[in-house]
């Protein structure tokens, strides 16, 4: 074999023997390393390496089993010629012409067009930049990798075996179910028992389950404006008579609109995005509409490990005597965005209904992911994680505070709840796209605000400046040079 195919880099994440495995697999599956070829011996490959040989012998091993390499007796280890027919068979396509011609008018067969939507679109490369005010990341050197990492080892070794190889059909982890009913909801207010509640492949899919569940073209939805335009955008793929209620310093106005709707989507503790908090005396008001109206309440309530300025006002949902409020939650914010978890509370019918449809759509969340958020919480980690990022994220609020004070004076309010974020108003000439567009040139990601407005024509000059996934030193900096964009 060639030196040259197999490079070891000590400083990466991967063992050595995985590098030599992958760097082996992609010369075989490339064409590098044709059938019956031979490899070096496990103690040259290991000189020209400068590794143990051992590491090597594991590696071929490996390859022999998977069907890669072939051993012969007395005379080492040759690519397998099987191996090298199966990556090479010729891929089969159909000319575009006949498909064209032949196939079906796919536009004439969709009866929703969810790719036409505008949806919120962030840089996939934001972490490159130096100063990325991007909502909803994390911030790597914040979590704990390795109590994380302890707990997957726990998750996935043999006492927990069936409890994530099993296709449990609709069943959820009943120690996740068990940390979400003993220690976050309790902390929200909110008492409930097993089957009120369903784990979620993130709070998008609880609301996308609640959408078909109970919404039709004759459906009327109410919902905050701004709000959050994934969830406009999921009831719109049912129904038009979508009202938008206007904001004011107390959150979601309790209009005529409100009153005549079917369905009440709202993010009382942390408004999405402008970050108000509605008040008790507004949310008990919100409930009476409910009740004398008989409308149904969706609560969202999206960053509520986030309070570290005050004390929390308690969930819509705990103060709820007639079961009209479904509550949303999420560890994305917690945890990170790419675990896919979230949970529904709700009334038992309902949650019964939402887990018989979740079962067809995708059966249940990841057995492994599951068990290893309940070991996490179970084991103390999230609340020691939860504090880390309370300490961390007020110095942050703290210094963004004062650099859009110093710097945009004016132009936005310091939310009382605290959260990851600050909602910030331009002058009214301020186009934020185009004000992005310009700031990444500065090395600053921040995010347009047209897309949480659901009327036309939308304004302009808002956006928004997260903090959650960038560091306290550089914000200032960050507040500086976006505002000689605006000025």
């Amino acid at each position: 074999m060639r030196d040259w195919l197999v490079h070891i880099k000590r400083n990466e994440f991967s063992t050595l023997q995985s590098q030599i495995r992958q760097a082996m697999v992609t010369a075989i599956l490339d064409g590098q390393l044709e059938a019956n070829e031979p490899v070096p011996s496990s103690r040259k490959l290991a000189q020209l390496l400068g590794i143990s040989r051992n590491t090597v012998i594991l590696a071929y091993q490996g390859l022999l089993e998977d069907g890669y390499l072939n051993a012969r007796k007395r005379s080492g280890y040759y690519v397998s010629e099987h191996a090298v027919t199966a990556a090479r068979q010729p891929v089969t396509t159909a000319n575009e012409n006949d498909k064209n011609d032949k196939g079906p008018v796919w536009e004439n067969r969709f009866i929703v067009h969810p790719a036409r939507q505008e949806n919120i679109s962030k840089p996939s490369n934001w972490h490159e930049y130096p100063y990325p005010f991007i909502y909803g990341q994390v911030d790597e050197t914040l979590f704990p990798m390795a109590d994380w990492r302890d707990c997957s080892i726990q998750a996935l070794g043999r006492k927990w075996l069936t409890t994530w190889t099993n296709d449990t059909r609709q069943e959820d982890d009943h120690l996740l179910v068990e940390q979400i009913r003993r220690r976050i909801l309790p902390r929200r207010g909110i008492m409930a028992r097993e089957d009120e509640i369903l784990v979620t492949m993130g709070a998008q899919n609880a609301l996308y389950l609640l959408s078909a569940l109970m919404v039709h073209r004759k459906t009327t939805i109410a919902m905050e404006n701004p709000g959050y335009s994934d969830i406009r955008n999921v009831f719109a793929l049912k129904t038009r008579k979508i009202l938008l209620i206007p904001l004011d310093m107390h959150g979601l106005v309790l209009n005529e609109d409100v009153a005549n709707s079917d369905i009440v989507f709202t993010t009382p503790s942390h408004q999405f995005p402008t970050t108000v908090t509605m008040p008790l005396e507004r949310r008990m008001q919100l409930l009476r509409m409910a009740d004398q109206h008989d409308f149904v309440i969706i609560e969202d309530d999206y960053e509520f490990e986030a309070n570290y300025v005050n004390e929390p006002c308690p969930a819509l949902k705990s103060l709820d005597d007639t079961g009209r409020v479904i509550y949303v939650g999420s560890f994305s914010k917690s945890l990170f965005p790419g675990l896919r978890l979230g949970f529904m509370v709700g009334p038992a019918r309902l949650i019964a209904e939402a887990r018989a449809l979740r079962r067809l759509m995708l059966r249940h969340a990841p057995n492994n992911n599951q068990r290893t958020a309940a070991l996490f919480l179970s084991l103390g980690h999230h609340d020691t994680l939860i504090r880390r990022l309370h300490r961390a994220y007020r110095g942050r609020w703290e210094v963004m505070a004062a650099a859009l004070a110093e710097h945009l004076p004016g132009c936005a309010e310091t939310p009382s709840f605290g959260g990851t974020s600050f909602w910030v108003r331009g002058p009214d000439n301020t186009d934020s796209e185009e004000m992005a567009r310009q700031a990444l040139d500065e090395g600053v990601v921040i995010e347009p605000g047209q897309v949480y407005f659901g009327q036309n024509p939308r304004p302009s000059n808002y956006f928004r400046l997260g903090f959650s996934s960038i560091a306290e030193d550089r914000i200032e900096d960050g507040i500086k040079r976006l505002a000689k964009l605006i000025i």
